[in-house]
């Protein structure tokens, strides 16, 4: 199984070759879409496109439970430091580790210490 992930401009282009090298397809959003789109349209996008969205942004986990959605799922990263070489192999356990759940829907939480994950809907 190979997830598509969609990665969020909040977070750096320069995690795209290290999901790449661990297997996943992954693409940056300001390389598909308008860099100023709200969570919405990039949410409508990964469901669309069947894509995971990664994001470090907290709002997308409080759409999926304001609206009870099943897709698209997420992988959250919250940590102040949020860049490959600082929170790449916690990112990258949690999607192993998580991957299943992920493909059928899921909010993945990854902190520097621990990861977690909630099925979908919320």
């Amino acid at each position: 199984m190979s997830l598509r992930i969609v990665v969020d401009m909040n977070l750096s282009w320069e995690w795209i070759p290290l999901l790449e090298q661990a297997g996943w397809t992954a693409v940056h959003w300001s390389s598909i879409g308008d860099p100023r789109a709200d969570d919405a349209t990039i949410m409508g996008w990964a469901v669309a496109r069947d894509h995971v969205v990664f994001t470090h942004d907290l709002d997308f986990g409080t759409t999926l439970a304001l609206t009870h959605a099943g897709r698209p799922s997420v992988i959250q990263v919250r940590s102040q430091r949020v860049l490959p070489e600082q929170m790449g192999s916690a990112v990258l356990a949690a999607l192993k580790q998580f991957e299943q759940d992920l493909a059928t829907g899921a909010l993945v939480v990854v902190e520097p210490a621990k990861s977690r994950v909630r099925v979908l809907p919320l």
